[in-house]
C-alpha cells in the first residue's frame, strides 16, 4: 500500500502524525510526505521520506493574521495588540496594518503561491497513485489530492483541538486560492473532512463530528540527544517539575508572551528540581536563573516527564499530548485562542490547571504549581487520562483500519 502524507510548514503540526508513519512503513507500506521545501530536513529527520514541493502562507503569517482578525473583531483578550501579521513587529495601532492594501497587493500573490502547492500535492498523486492520504489540520493539500483521486483520506489531530473549533480559532485554514473548485470540487468546506485520526482521551471531547479513528499517542519530540541526568531520578522530597516553552509562540503573539523569567520567578524557593527545555533563542534570553534550574534545548520531553510531578507549559499541543501520556499534571499559561481551548479542556478534565497569560503573575503561577505538586486529585486526574489514551489501540494496530479503509474504496 502506498501512503501519502501531506504537511504544513510548522513541524510542530505534524509531531502526531510521525509515529503513524512509521509504523506503516514497519507494516510493509510505502510512505512519502509532501511539505515545503524549508520542511525537507526535519521531515527527513523524522525517518520518513520527503518531497518538497508544497508552498503557501506561512503558518506563522496566517496565526499572526488570525490573532489580528480576532482584535479587530473583539475576540483578542489580552492588555496588548497582537504583532504586525508580516513583519512581526508590536503594533501601537491595528491601523498600523494597512488591511486593504494587504487584500490587494499581498494575498494575490500568497494566494497564487497556495495554488501551485495544491497544484504539485494532485499532480504528485496523480502520478505515485497512493491508496490513503493523511494530512494534518493546516495541510489541505492532502485533501484536494485525495478527492481529485478518488482515494479515501483522514486528518491527522495534533492534539486537543478540533476541526469545528469558534471561526476565531479554527486550525484547518480556508481555501483562499480557489483551488478545489479548479479540480473539480466544490468550494471547500469543513464537511469535506470524513475521517479524523483521533489520538486525545475521549473525556476531553474535542469537536471533530468526522467519523474517528481513535489512537493511542505516541510522543515525538524531535530527535535531540537524552542528556544523562534524564535517567536519573529526582531526589527524595525535591519533586521535579518541568518547564517547557513554545518554539513560535513570541513570533506570532508578541514579547508579553515569553513567560518563562516569571515562571522561574514563581518557582525559586519552592523546594522542586526544576528543568527548563526551550529554544536556543528563548534560553538565551533568560539570563541568570535561580539556584537549582537546569537549563537545556530542546531535551525531548518524553524523556523528562515520566519522572515528574508537574509541567508548566503555554498549551502547545506537543507538550499537552505528551504530558497526556506520560500522566502527568500541567500548568497551562496561554497566549492564543488554540492553546486555551487546550488548557481549558485539560484542566476541565482535572489533569491540570490553566491561566490566561496576562494573568499568570508568579504569585498566581507559584499557587498553581503547589497545587499540582501537592494535591493527588491532579495526578488521579492525569492518570485517568493516561489510562484513557492507552486503552486506544497503537499506531500499529491502527495500520490494519487503514488498510481496511484502503481497500475497501479500491
Amino acid at each position: 500500500m502506498r501512503v501519502l502524507f501531506t504537511v504544513s510548514s510548522q513541524a510542530t503540526h505534524y509531531s502526531a502524525l510521525v509515529p503513524q508513519g512509521w509504523a506503516l512503513q514497519a507494516a510493509g507500506h510505502e510512505v512519502r510526505v509532501l511539505c515545503t521545501p524549508d520542511q525537507t530536513a526535519a521531515v527527513g529527520r523524522t525517518g520518513l521520506l520527503p518531497v518538497p514541493v508544497l508552498d503557501g502562507m506561512r503558518v506563522i503569517t496566517r496565526l499572526r493574521l488570525q490573532a489580528y482578525r480576532e482584535a479587530a473583531e473583539g475576540d483578542w483578550p489580552y492588555p496588548w495588540l497582537p504583532p504586525h501579521p508580516l513583519t512581526g513587529e508590536p503594533l501601537d495601532d491595528l491601523a498600523d496594518f494597512d488591511l486593504a492594501a494587504f487584500r490587494d497587493e499581498v494575498a494575490p500573490a500568497l494566494a497564487e503561491r497556495a495554488a501551485r502547492g495544491f497544484d504539485a500535492s494532485v499532480e504528485f498523486a496523480r502520478a505515485w497513485r497512493p491508496h490513503l492520504v493523511l494530512h494534518d489540520p493546516a495541510s489541505l493539500e492532502g485533501l484536494l489530492a485525495a478527492r481529485a483521486t478518488g482515494v479515501p483520506s483522514a486528518l491527522s489531530l495534533w492534539g486537543p483541538v478540533g476541526t469545528h473549533e469558534p471561526e476565531h480559532m479554527r486550525i484547518v485554514p480556508t481555501d483562499h486560492s480557489g483551488s478545489f473548485p479548479r479540480h473539480g470540487q466544490d468550494a471547500f468546506d469543513l464537511d469535506m473532512i470524513e475521517r479524523v485520526l483521533d489520538p486525545c482521551p475521549p473525556s476531553l471531547d474535542v469537536p471533530a463530528p468526522a467519523e474517528r479513528l481513535p489512537y493511542a499517542y505516541v510522543p515525538f519530540n524531535g530527535t535531540t540527544p537524552v542528556p544523562p541526568w534524564a535517567l536519573e531520578p529526582p531526589a527524595p522530597g525535591r519533586p521535579r517539575v518541568c518547564v517547557t516553552w513554545s518554539t513560535a509562540l513570541t513570533a506570532t503573539t508578541g514579547p508579553n508572551s515569553y513567560l518563562l523569567p516569571a515562571i522561574l520567578e514563581a518557582l525559586d524557593g519552592l523546594g522542586c528540581e526544576v528543568v527548563v527545555t526551550a529554544t536556543a533563542g528563548d534560553v538565551a534570553a533568560l539570563g541568570a536563573v535561580p539556584e537549582g534550574v537546569r537549563v537545556t534545548e530542546h531535551v525531548p520531553l518524553m524523556a523528562v516527564l515520566p519522572d515528574c510531578a508537574a509541567v508548566v507549559h503555554h498549551g502547545g499541543s506537543g507538550s499537552a499530548m505528551t504530558a497526556l501520556w506520560a500522566g502527568v499534571p500541567q500548568l497551562t499559561a496561554t497566549f492564543a485562542s488554540e492553546q486555551e481551548a487546550a488548557g481549558r479542556r485539560l484542566a476541565a478534565a482535572g489533569a491540570g490547571l490553566h491561566l490566561r497569560g496576562h494573568e499568570a503573575a508568579p504569585a498566581a503561577l507559584r499557587s498553581a504549581v503547589e497545587s499540582l505538586v501537592g494535591d493527588p486529585a491532579y495526578r488521579d486526574g492525569a492518570a485517568g487520562l493516561r489510562k484513557e489514551m492507552l486503552a486506544r489501540p497503537t499506531p500499529a494496530r491502527l495500520v490494519t483500519a487503514l488498510e481496511h479503509l484502503a481497500s475497501d474504496a479500491a
